[in-house]
């Protein structure tokens, strides 16, 4: 069963449509990577809708759509292709389409209802096919060599920003089709900030350094995290990436098929407060990746979704001390018939560099 046929059987019956225009969802559909367009699935059609620009791009990609080129505004486009065929329950993606844009939808279709809906596409999108594997697998062995080129660029004196700088543009020669987010690197006080976006500070001596990157190959992204040590670490330091680690082994151990986010995320959760540092973690555990760096399923307090084979997750614990600093671990992880298997090759020990 292909990819619409299975969005089909989450239609409603009385719905003449849906209309899909989050992009992800978009490519995930038609393999159109275009930045502009939308779709509308029916019982009986599937049509892409786009303008000049992507005709041609289009037709390539998406041979199985038929094609509706767009003259003029998409909403003009839109009420052209609902007025021809006399639909008036249209349902459309309310977590993603903005209140201006439904705005435009209800006056220039007065006639219509509009269905809000939520998951639909981003459901069948959880469990990822062998080609989808395929890709997140280039993009994190990419990834795995972007972090041991950088450890040569990591020494005092440098500013985060370079760094930051240096891999990303590493990254994109070797092939990377973009980044999925603005790199984190975090040194120091600043690595106690979760998402601490590259700033000026300057590389210390006693610093921890939080790397947090990845890639894109074939539309897939890549997330890990790595923390390392700018000089000697203090037994402090030690022990907080040790626990981490643990936290992170103890996750790994008990991630498998039919268990819950949550369930997951207490393992790790539970490591970290046992040894005094449990108002330090404060985010979840983890989360899945594809062709979205955040998405379903989560590893989270209160996540009661069962996981399953051929999802792919984060799993990355980590402990944040405000003014002294940080660690945080992340590796990528599928879900396998019987367990995991860890995706992201790059060492797990405290590099002190």
């Amino acid at each position: 069963m292909n990819r619409v046929e299975r969005l089909r059987e989450q239609m409603a019956g009385d719905e003449d449509a849906f209309l899909i225009m989050q992009p992800e969802n978009r490519r995930y559909l038609t393999g159109f990577t275009g930045s502009a367009g939308f779709l509308l699935v029916s019982r009986e059609q599937c049509l892409l809708a786009t303008d000049f620009r992507y005709w041609e791009q289009a037709r390539r990609q998406s041979p199985d759509w038929e094609l509706v080129p767009q003259q003029g505004s998409w909403v003009t486009c839109l009420r052209e292709i609902v007025a021809a065929r006399g639909w008036n329950r249209i349902a459309l993606e309310a977590d993603f389409i903005t209140v201006h844009q439904q705005q435009a939808l209800t006056a220039a279709l007065p006639q219509v209802e509009w269905v809000p809906v939520t998951g639909r596409v981003e459901k069948l999108r959880v469990v990822k096919a062998p080609e989808e594997l395929a890709a997140i697998s280039r993009a994190v062995a990419l990834a795995d060599v972007g972090f041991q080129y950088i450890l040569d660029a990591i020494r005092p004196g440098v500013t985060e920003r370079e760094v930051a700088l240096e891999l990303e543009f590493f990254l994109r020669r070797l092939g990377s089709e973009g980044i999925p987010f603005e790199f984190i690197v975090a040194s120091g006080h600043r690595a106690a900030l979760p998402h601490g976006q590259a700033s000026e500070k300057v590389l210390a001596q006693g610093d921890f350094l939080i790397l947090d990157f990845g890639c894109i190959k074939g539309g897939y992204c890549s997330d890990m995290t790595r923390t390392v040590m700018v000089g000697q670490p203090t037994p402090e330091q030690r022990e907080i990436y040790a626990v981490v680690r643990a936290a992170q082994e103890a996750a790994l151990a008990v991630l498998a098929p039919g268990k819950s986010g949550g369930e997951v995320d207490q393992v790790a959760r539970e490591v970290i407060k046992q040894a005094g540092y449990g108002e330090y973690f404060g985010h979840g555990l983890g989360h899945g990746v594809g062709l979205a760096v955040h998405e379903d399923p989560r590893l989270a307090p209160g996540e009661n979704d069962l996981l399953a084979p051929g999802q792919v997750v984060t799993v990355e614990p980590g402990i944040y001390l405000p003014g002294r600093g940080g660690v945080r671990i992340e590796d990528l992880v599928i879900i396998t018939k019987d367990g995991c298997r860890v995706l992201t090759g790059a060492p797990k020990e405290l590099l002190v560099l």
